[in-house]
């Protein structure tokens, strides 16, 4: 009897070892289940075949979103990919800014926020793999797509193509990029299973030769995986380059849009690159939102048809500091601090309609259960912040700011800063000293826009569409002072050559050039904002004070930090530093009304905030627990 039960257990203990294989094998060869930590074999990785994609030689679509590790706090990370899982979604794509890896040239930077290596190994833990888009040019509404601003000083320099000056500058920086990038390829062990050659190219294409540049600058220094190019459906076929699958950007669902990949290459899979989500936000304009259902429905269109799909943006971020990129087509316009976008996550990383929705039409698609979604962290409203001191940026100059002197204006990229790297962001102010007054005149040379003073009294602003003033009258010799505002430069579009900042050329006075200056960099960059802290000069605020100046104060906080938003209500325009981290800009205009200030940039206790604010300064700012982005308009 016993013999007989120890075979039958043994049979049905094989049996069940067996299924349990086989349950893996299946598990294992299930495009939906195919993450990282779950696949052995690496030899074959993302390829095409009968207009289908095949990872490791099995059937496998991308369901895709976009997040960007530089526009998210890093201790959020995280939080934002397992809700990209919960979504349903597979893979992350990530655009990489050179401006930021290498704000001077020659220096890298691949630490903290921008540790790239932390953010792409993160998205392998989490199950997610990565389609990494490095440019070297990435529009992305951030300022010029990317580029490093020292670029510019060649004054015959042009982008994106192969003039020399720019590819050497790109090799130097693929150099340093890629060391970080090709130990983290799906065949060496890594999540990164396409690399994107360059960006929207066929909406620029000034040079014939310029992809296939990119494209072996890649291959050079060691990118083996699939290599894909993005493009809208005017640019598509002017942004192609052999050997790269061409993939399409839209919003509205034309008919026939995907069938026209077709046109271009054969019997390949078809991808959309960029599903637009929302759209984002200028200075002066509404809030766009793109409707939910329409974006959910057009979404299940693209899945149905057999096509693989990226949610541009899943989670749009914040365009901290004075990162945010502008438009110029029939005006410059530039782009709000809150890279919301409408998108499937809020700017601050909350769930909206588009989330739930999607997650039930890839849960239908998949058809596995997926993950919980996170619980999202609540929100605080801190109340009102008194500003109760501040200081003059006439007081600050002599303390903190050494003069560059010179005859002629100097546009704010080749001012001798920065180890000869220029003024990238900010503001820069231009004294000159005049004798009487008169019609001053910018001759379209001010970028972006220029407060003007006599001595310390405000007379009016110079911009695109204000060109000139008149200046008052006035006995012996006065000094005239311009300060200007990068507001942003233009990320897309063929004006990209044209994006020096500062005055860019000569302002005349009763039709003579001015000449003589000092002028003074306000970038405001870290160790100036240190620096000012301990500057001697601050005052209590009067009832009614103008700028330019700082104004400061404290945000105690008694608990552990959260989220929180703040609002400028009463101020006019400027921008906002907290614990030294630069918030961002805000305008009283609009649309945008609340910056987000997230929780890992507060502390328990005191908080110093800090406000440079241009023209009329409240005397409080709002600590809510909603943000505001303005008046709403449906995107056409």
């Amino acid at each position: 009897m016993w013999p007989c039960g120890g075979r039958r257990q043994r049979r049905l203990g094989g049996a069940a070892l067996l299924i349990f294989v086989l349950w893996l094998l299946l598990r294992r060869f299930n495009w939906s289940e195919l993450i990282p930590l779950r696949l052995w074999g690496r030899t074959l990785g993302l390829q095409t075949e009968n207009s289908q994609f095949l990872l490791e030689g099995m059937p496998f679509r991308i369901f895709g979103g976009s997040m960007h590790y530089f526009r998210v706090p890093k201790e959020y990370w995280e939080d934002r990919m397992l809700k990209m899982k919960a979504c349903g979604l597979n893979t992350l794509t990530t655009y990489v800014p050179w401006n930021l890896h290498e704000r001077e040239r020659g220096k890298f930077d691949f630490s903290r926020n921008l540790d790239l290596k932390a953010f792409l190994s993160l998205a392998a833990k989490n199950g997610l793999w990565v389609i990494l888009r490095p440019g070297p040019y990435i529009c992305s509404e951030w300022d010029l797509g990317g580029l490093p601003s020292w670029l510019l000083q060649d004054p015959e320099m042009q982008l994106r193509t192969t003039y020399k000056g720019f590819t050497e500058a790109v090799d130097a920086y693929f150099d340093r990029l890629m060391r970080v990038v090709v130990p983290l390829q799906y065949k060496k062990g890594g999540p990164i299973i396409a690399v994107q050659v360059e960006n929207e190219y066929g909406s620029y294409a000034k040079d014939p030769n310029y992809m296939t540049y990119v494209k072996m600058a890649l291959l050079s220094r060691g990118i083996v995986e699939m290599l894909m190019t993005s493009d809208n459906k005017n640019g598509l076929s002017f942004g192609l380059v052999e050997g790269a699958l061409a993939t399409v950007n839209f919003q509205k669902l034309e008919p026939g849009l995907l069938k026209y990949l077709d046109t271009v290459q054969r019997d390949q899979p078809k991808m959309v690159m960029e599903y637009w989500t929302g759209w984002f936000d200028n200075w002066g304009g509404p809030h766009y939102v793109f409707d939910a259902d329409e974006m959910v429905n057009t979404v299940a269109s693209v899945l149905k048809m057999g096509a693989s799909i990226n949610l541009y943006m899943f989670h749009g971020g914040t365009n901290f500091g004075f990162m945010n990129g502008a438009l110029e087509a029939d005006e410059y316009k530039s782009d709000v601090t809150s890279y919301d976008y409408d998108a499937v996550l809020t700017e601050a990383g909350d769930y909206t309609s588009k989330f739930f929705k999607l997650r039930q039409l890839f849960s239908m698609i998949i058809g596995q259960p997926l993950p919980l979604p996170p619980m999202i962290e609540s929100k605080a409203s801190y109340g009102a912040i008194l500003l109760h001191q501040y200081i003059s940026l006439w007081d600050v100059l002599p303390s903190l700011l050494q003069p560059i002197k010179s005859e002629l204006p100097i546009n704010m990229e080749n001012l001798h800063l920065n180890d000869s790297s220029g003024q990238s962001y900010g503001y820069v102010l231009y004294e000159t000293v005049i004798f009487g007054g008169g019609h001053l005149h910018s001759r379209d040379h001010v970028r972006d826009r220029a407060q003007v003073f006599v001595n310390t009294m405000y007379v009016g602003e110079l911009d695109y569409n204000t060109v000139e003033l008149s200046l008052p009258e006035g006995q012996g010799f006065r000094q005239l002072r311009l300060l200007v505002e990068n507001r942003g430069r233009v990320n897309y579009g063929l004006a990209l050559n044209e994006q020096r900042k500062g005055l860019i050329g000569d302002v005349f006075l009763n039709k003579t050039p001015l000449r003589n200056f000092k002028i003074y960099s306000l970038e405001m960059k870290p160790g100036f904002m240190k620096s000012l802290r301990d500057v001697a000069g601050w005052s209590t605020v009067p009832d009614y004070f103008v700028g330019p100046a700082f104004f400061r104060g404290r945000l105690w906080i008694e608990h552990q930090p959260q989220d929180t938003f703040l609002k400028l209500q009463g101020w006019e325009k400027g921008v906002v530093f907290v614990n030294g981290q630069n918030l961002g800009r805000y305008w009283k205009i609009g649309p945008q009304e609340t910056l987000y200030l997230p929780a890992p940039w507060l502390r328990k206790g005191s908080n110093e905030i800090v406000v440079f604010e241009e023209r009329t300064a409240g005397r409080i700012i709002q600590s809510v627990d909603i943000p505001y982005l303005g008046r709403t308009q449906y995107v056409d």
